[in-house]
This record gives C-alpha cells, sequence and structure tokens, in this order.
C-alpha cells in the first residue's frame, strides 16, 4: 500500500479524538495519522503526546494557541512532503468523516490528484445539521461555483484525499486562508493547474460531543476570497 497519512487537525477533541483512533485502526488499512493540534486547553495534544508511545503510527506537531485550520493543514502537507507520503488526508476528529470511506477514497485516488467526499454530489447528504447552517452550506457552494468556474458540488468539503506529488506544485506560503475559504483556495489552484479532481459522495453527519470550530470570521474570509478569485483569478 502506498505511504499515506491522515491529518486530523484538533482544539478540544478529547471527547472524539481517542474513538476516532480507535475507529481509524479497525479500517484494515496501513495509515500514519498527524495530529495537529492547536494547544488544547482540554489537554488533547498531552493525551496524543502519551499514545506516541504506544502507537507507532502516530504523530504529533503541538503549537501554541488557536492558529486555523488552513495554517494546520499546510502544516500537516509539509510534513506529509518532508517525510515521502504518496497520500494524504484531511479529515476532523469528530466522526462528521466517517472512516469507513477511507478505503473508497483510496481506490479512486490512483486515478486522480484530488478525491473530495462530497455531501451535494448526489442531492443533499447531510444528518442532523439545523437548516440555517445547511442553506448557508449549500448556497455557498452555489455561490463558490459561480465565482470561481469550478465545475465541483461541494467546494467547501473539508474530507478529502490528496497526491502529495499535486500538493508539491503549490506554494504553500501564500496559502494564508481558513476554514471554507481555505478548502475552497486549495481545489480552485489545483482545478487551475489541471489536476484530476474527483467527487465521491459521503453522508455527513453533525458532530454529537465537542463544540463546532464554526464562526462568522470564517464566513466572511470565505466571502471576500471568492470576490478575489472571481475579479483577481490565480493571483488571489
Amino acid at each position: 500500500m502506498a505511504k499515506t497519512l491522515v491529518i486530523i487537525p484538533t482544539y478540544n477533541e478529547m471527547d472524539n479524538l481517542p474513538r476516532m483512533l480507535d475507529r481509524l485502526d479497525t479500517t484494515g488499512l496501513e495509515l500514519d495519522v498527524l495530529i495537529v493540534d492547536d494547544g488544547s486547553p482540554d489537554g488533547t495534544g498531552q493525551w496524543v503526546k502519551d499514545q506516541t508511545a504506544k502507537r507507532k503510527n502516530l504523530h504529533l506537531i503541538q503549537r501554541e494557541g488557536k492558529q486555523g485550520l488552513g495554517s494546520a493543514y499546510v502544516r500537516g502537507f509539509r510534513y506529509a512532503i518532508e517525510n515521502g507520503y504518496e497520500f494524504v488526508f484531511e479529515m476532523d476528529a469528530d466522526f462528521s468523516h466517517d472512516p469507513e470511506y477511507l478505503p473508497q477514497f483510496l481506490r479512486e485516488i490512483e486515478a486522480n490528484d484530488l478525491v473530495i467526499g462530497s455531501r451535494y454530489i448526489n442531492g443533499v447528504n447531510v444528518v442532523n445539521w439545523p437548516m440555517s447552517r445547511l442553506l448557508l452550506s449549500y448556497f455557498a457552494n452555489v455561490y463558490a461555483r459561480w465565482a470561481t468556474g469550478m465545475p465541483i458540488q461541494d467546494a467547501t468539503a473539508g474530507f478529502k484525499c490528496y497526491r502529495v506529488a499535486a500538493l508539491k506544485t503549490l506554494d504553500l506560503s501564500k496559502i494564508r486562508s481558513s476554514g471554507y475559504g481555505f478548502q475552497i483556495e486549495l481545489k480552485y489552484k489545483l482545478w487551475k493547474k489541471g489536476f484530476r479532481i474527483k467527487e465521491i459522495p459521503i453522508i455527513f453527519r453533525d458532530r454529537t460531543a465537542g463544540t463546532s470550530k464554526m464562526s462568522g470570521g470564517i464566513i466572511k474570509e470565505a466571502l471576500f476570497l471568492l470576490i478575489r478569485l472571481r475579479f483577481f483569478g490565480g493571483s488571489a
């Protein structure tokens, strides 16, 4: 099996992360897991540090304070490049991204450069979101398609598998966005470069433990990013 890394950013995920790591162990896949923890006050980072002595496939990057989802993934991408991984996943700790889909991602990435776990490729497959958030997400994606021209139904999706060779072509130092904006920006840059992108349907379930990291600032950032992409294209 190709050398594969799962990146999971964390901030106060002790209610979820231990169960997620156990669940990843049951997939039957040879996966390394990198936790990028932003100084979680609930002790998530220290717990992971203790676990690395028992789990040889578990790795930790500890950062001081909340630095954002986008920078956490960029740090993880650099780790993947530096350590010779072929494929790398973006994945949440809260079970909204179900590990049962990982084998399908790995089958599809063999013929692609980016595989997206899409909530909207076959209708709307979101469970337990309030209607206000569902409508926000759905119409954000409608707007993203209009603004960027990307033929992607779920531009804000955060459950993805990349071919590391594609990530190597990006100037990661220029990626500043986080949250929704980060997810759109990475897809846009790879699409503009002509990489092969495929969406596969997933069922997205809202977290049942812990607290959401969504904020008004993340939404505003994504809106301004789309405006820049619309009018300035790849220079954004």
